[in-house]
């Protein structure tokens, strides 16, 4: 269950320790989130079972504040090592799952850098019930807006691809305060009458439920307010927080390799045509779980390239994930594309996933950035 190394702490001490490694845990539901993973992507539905496996598993409070009953990690570096593990190995057994649990780390993680105390000890009760969260940003046209009306505050709009509506307890939503900034709400995720999941017709990562939910009339008090207005678009944290689904595809790609082989004939095997396509396949996924795992560690040490580290990876793992799908497709052929065949879901769902807002958008800032320096680093730059 653990690794020792030596690591240096966030007074900057040096100290030495075992390190939590949660990656037993997570391979040991390993086959029953497959089993659950294709049982709600054919339904679809939010993956309750799946969800209450990963609580009992105790990975749901894992990466919460020390506070709210959350393991102390070393330094920042430990647990992005740790949280990279367990984001793969979700992703690589249902990536449906993996981008709820992505989601749910991510407002784990906005309690730890925003939240009081008083926060933080509600965190703990609402886990404690076996609560996952999620964070909504995507909006339609107009968009949420919070105002105040007299003593009380208002919040108008819906949310829009808001992943686990109706399924999670809770969401940290984004909403436009009067003056222009976006202050964090905490809300209810869970009314079914603000719920509507008809939009969401697609062929993967069906068991997200990533529909709109209407926020309009809820009247949140300040102590659901996260952190202070701006707060959630700061940098480098807000960019290079990418990573972390970044993690969960390449967990994806990794399962899609995997399959791909199972699936090999003895004839493919001995065909040295269909071997070499296999290698181009392994070395596309261990370079996208590389970059995932440097960008991860740039983003705990609020590197100020970080952002543009991350943006470059975006594309290393969009194109990583684009070869491996072709090259699966052509190593196994029409069996790939039955329904129930576990390859058809990976690949049905990755494509989805690929379409994470701005991929072209992002590859071109990191260009922009490496024309300028070699963002690589200290001690290895190229120019």
């Amino acid at each position: 269950m653990h690794q020792r190394s030596r690591v240096r702490r966030e007074d900057g001490a040096a100290s030495s320790g075992p390190q939590p490694d949660f990656r037993p845990v997570v391979q040991s539901v390993f086959s029953r989130l497959v089993e659950c993973g294709a049982r709600y992507d054919a339904a679809p539905l939010f993956p309750l079972d799946s969800v209450e496996i990963l609580r009992r598993s105790g990975l749901q409070r894992v990466f919460a504040p020390p506070a709210s009953g959350g393991v102390s990690f070393a330094d920042s570096r430990a647990e992005n090592a740790a949280l990279l593990d367990v984001l793969r190995i979700i992703g690589r057994a249902d990536l449906s799952l993996g981008r709820i649990f992505e989601g749910h780390v991510n407002a784990l993680k906005l309690f730890t850098w925003l939240g009081s105390d008083e926060q933080r000890a509600r965190l703990a009760s609402a886990l404690d019930d076996g609560a996952f969260y999620g964070v909504w940003a995507t909006e339609p046209p107009p968009g949420v807006t919070v105002r105040r009306e007299v003593t009380d505050w208002l919040l108008t709009g819906s949310k829009a691809f808001a992943t686990g509506a109706g399924g999670l307890a809770f969401a940290i939503i984004t909403a436009r305060r009067e003056d222009g900034d976006t202050q964090l709400v905490v809300v209810p995720a869970d009314d079914a009458g603000r719920t509507d999941l008809s939009g969401w017709r697609v062929r993967g990562m069906r068991a997200t439920g990533s529909g709109s939910y209407d926020l309009t009339g809820m009247q949140p008090s300040e102590d659901q307010f996260l952190g202070d207005p701006g707060d959630y678009t700061a940098e480098p944290r807000f960019t290079a927080g990418a990573w972390r689904f970044l993690a969960v595809q390449s967990g994806g790609i990794e399962g899609l390799l995997a399959e791909t082989r199972l699936a090999m004939s003895q004839t493919a095997r001995n065909d040295p045509l269909q071997r070499l396509k296999f290698a181009e396949a392994v070395a596309a996924t261990r370079t996208a779980y590389l970059w995932v795992r440097e960008a991860a560690q740039r983003a705990a040490d609020d590197a100020s390239d970080a952002p543009d580290f991350v943006r470059m990876t975006r594309g290393v793992v969009e194109r990583a994930a684009l070869d491996v799908m072709e090259l699966s497709a052509r190593i196994v052929g029409t069996r790939s594309a039955f329904d129930g065949q576990r390859i058809d879901k990976i690949t049905r769902d990755l494509s989805l996933y690929l379409r994470q807002a701005g991929p072209d958008y992002a590859r071109d800032q990191a260009a922009i950035a490496w024309l300028d320096h070699d963002v690589w680093g200290e001690g290895d730059r190229l120019w």
